[in-house]
């Protein structure tokens, strides 16, 4: 059995703080997710458009194995600057892998495309460098979802997007947490409904209390409504189990699952969906490791299907995007 954490956010995993900052003229944002000390690392990329930074070096052959930082940001090709900043914090901190006398943080990044949401990008320099800065300077156990961080301009299909994040704690102390920055050309809503496509997930009302949608005449088009490659959803799943990069890598496998539950269609060639994993190391995998690994990664799949759906749940409205809870007010799910 698991239950949600006492904040219902990926910091419910010990030694995990996250950190948003954002530039509310350019209508954008980035989001850090920092662990107290280095954490092992894994990806997986998946869709036809990803804007990524470092995961080549997260692959399991490769030799550096712990991560400082992952950061999630707006503003596309852009917002990779972000990582920059967060290696400037972080290196005056002291952190970063030690090459003799140097230290280099490790940051790995993914970026989603928001400069078409009616947005101020006529900024010189673009903003995201400081953002990176600034969203670590933030960082603690408490922070917003919604229009915040890399979920602030973001836009789900028709609907506006933003930054999601729940956890999940077994009663034998594993701890699983995503925050998803949900910015997908599918829809995460089932056609004709209010219910999300993610409903069956929830926890403890954080959607709205959802309810099963009607599918007798489920509509298998998707319709244009955004500017083609003018997507991406990206998220990060923290634990506190200890793994290895091989395993780390399996876990972000599973965990893109998850998205599969809560957007419909996914992994477009519009979007470049990016899962990130941190695995903190304070809770040893119970034996046999590989069925506990497999635990783990239904509970991230779950965790990331969640994230998902509530980051648009708890979206505003923002220019002429609407959000879920404008559109559906006064409506019973599944109706």
């Amino acid at each position: 059995m698991f239950k949600p954490g006492p904040r219902n956010l990926i910091t419910d995993v010990d030694g995990i703080a996250v950190g948003n900052a954002e530039d509310v003229g350019a209508r954008s944002g980035t989001t850090v997710v920092l662990p107290e000390r280095p954490a092992v690392g894994g990806v997986d990329v998946r869709g036809g458009a990803p804007g990524t930074r470092e995961t080549n070096l997260m692959d399991p052959t490769c030799d550096v194995s712990m991560i400082d930082a992952v950061v999630l940001s707006g503003g596309s090709a852009f917002g990779l600057d972000a990582a920059s900043g967060a290696s400037d914090w972080l290196r005056a901190a002291g952190r970063g892998y030690p090459v003799e006398s140097v230290r280099v943080p490790i940051v790995p990044a993914a970026i989603l495309f928001d400069l078409l949401n009616g947005g101020d990008t006529s900024w010189q320099p673009p903003p995201y460098r400081e953002l990176g800065r600034a969203a670590c300077e933030a960082a603690g156990a408490d922070f917003a979802l919604g229009n915040a961080g890399a979920g602030l301009g973001a836009r789900a299909a028709d609907l506006k997007g933003g930054l999601g994040s729940v956890s999940a704690l077994t009663e034998d102390g594993l701890q699983v947490g995503a925050v998803v920055a949900v910015n997908p050309y599918g829809s995460v809503v089932v056609p004709g409904s209010s219910s999300f496509w993610a409903w069956p997930f929830e926890r403890d009302g954080e959607l709205g209390g959802q309810q099963p949608p009607h599918l007798a005449e489920l509509d298998v088009e998707h319709k244009f409504v955004s500017a083609l490659g003018a997507n991406t959803t990206i998220g990060v799943v923290a634990t506190n189990a200890r793994l290895d990069k091989a395993q780390a890598e399996r876990l972000a496998i599973m965990a893109q699952d998850g998205l599969s539950r809560a957007i419909r269609p996914v992994h477009t060639p519009f979007d470049g969906d990016v899962i990130f994993v941190l695995a903190t190391g304070r809770c040893d995998l119970p034996e046999p490791t590989d069925v506990s690994l497999t635990r783990i990664g239904s509970l991230a799949a779950d965790c990331v299907a969640r994230a998902t759906a509530r980051g648009v749940y708890l979206a505003d409205t923002l220019g002429d995007i609407e959000s879920y809870r404008t559109r559906h007010a006064g409506a019973s799910a599944g109706a």
